[in-house]
């Protein structure tokens, strides 16, 4: 006979067995660390760094690789883990890779400017990297924000990019298939920057991010709740939950000016971006490019990214497609069999 009342209770014991189980195991868990990929700065200009990934044997594809990443969050998503690694599938592929740390802004930086990011600490990094390599061009990949300011680089400095890879990258930001894309253009920015003394919390941003999938932490609760007891796939949670609440803060001035100019008013595919000194023209933009963008992005929709493909004077351009949505690039499966090893033969291809 049915008795819903004892089904009931199997499953409150089962629940509390699987608690007392993830409890042991978070009390015997060690350090939840990002990032392993043994690498070494090799520069710093104020809060900035530049890292240089070691690798065992030689690279063999020659031209150096720097990612640029968000300002928002970190590039440890780049390094998640061991088995969860674009970067760690791309050096066993055979690059040779640096990354841009930005660090922690302070109260100190809340006048930095896209200008100090890009014709500063991007420029300065790229120079370290063609100096003590003895080239004049390295490679470019840029990621989210990290990728439009590689974008805007290239743009500005062709000489000195050899080949341009964007992942997951708004550049039009006239569209409006995504929320983001939306709230944005209705944000009081000054109000903003001026309430928050000049530096945006990372917390703050990551509410508006929050509030596109409100039942987000509901699922990650229940999904929590059903891996307790697995040792393995409660470190992979909590991995990723560290690196969600690992926030920097933003300098105002660089983000009163990427919402203003961009996401407002759209200067950058418009031609009408200024850069510093620079009005930033895409159509100068002529070496080989690579544009990624992911077919369930809810942060940067594909078509948000895909114009770059017609907006740039390149002749090499391609568009690549993957399934799946803005963190999957990095960490899913896909991404190990599929998205790294595109990258690697694409560069390898134009590493003449």
């Amino acid at each position: 006979m049915h008795n819903p009342f004892l089904e009931l209770a199997e499953k409150f014991n089962e629940t509390q067995q699987k608690i007392a189980k993830g409890s042991q195991i978070f009390n015997q868990m060690e350090t939840i660390d990002l990032g392993t990929s043994d690498k070494e700065e090799v520069w710093q200009e104020d809060l900035v760094r530049l890292y240089h990934y070691k690798r065992d044997s030689p690279a063999t594809i020659k031209t150096p690789v720097l990612i640029s990443y968000a300002l928002i969050n970190r590039f440890d998503m780049m390094d998640l883990q061991p088995d969860r690694s674009l970067v760690r599938k791309l050096l066993s592929l055979g690059l040779d890779i640096y990354v841009l740390d930005t660090g922690y802004p302070t109260r100190n930086d809340r006048y930095l400017t896209m200008d100090d990011y890009i014709n500063g600490y991007i420029n300065g990094a790229i120079d370290h990297i063609r100096a003590s390599n003895q080239i004049d061009k390295v490679n470019l990949l840029g990621v989210c924000q990290g990728g439009t300011f590689s974008t805007i680089y290239t743009a500005i400095h062709p000489e000195k990019i050899k080949n341009l890879i964007t992942l997951v990258t708004p550049i039009d930001f006239s569209k409006e298939d995504g929320l983001l894309f939306k709230w944005a253009k209705d944000l009081d920015v000054d109000a903003i920057v001026a309430g928050f003394g000049g530096l945006i919390p990372g917390t703050f941003l990551d509410m508006g991010f929050q509030m596109l999938k409100p039942m987000l932490k509901v699922r990650k609760q229940r999904n929590l709740l059903n891996m307790l007891d697995d040792e393995d796939k409660l470190k992979n949670f909590m991995r990723m939950e560290k690196w969600i609440n690992d926030l920097p803060d933003q300098a105002g001035e660089t983000y009163r000016q990427f919402i203003k100019d961009l996401y407002q008013q759209n200067k950058l595919v418009k031609g009408t971006l200024q850069i510093g000194k620079y009005t930033v023209n895409l159509k100068n933009i002529v070496q080989p490019i690579l544009t990624i963008y992911a077919s369930e992005d809810h942060l940067v929709p594909p078509s948000a990214t895909k114009p770059l493909n017609e907006a740039v004077g390149s002749k090499d351009k391609q568009l690549y497609e993957f399934p799946g949505g803005h963190i999957g690039v990095f960490t899913g499966a896909r991404s190990q069999k599929e998205l790294g090893p595109t990258i690697a033969k694409w560069l390898e291809d134009r590493d003449k």
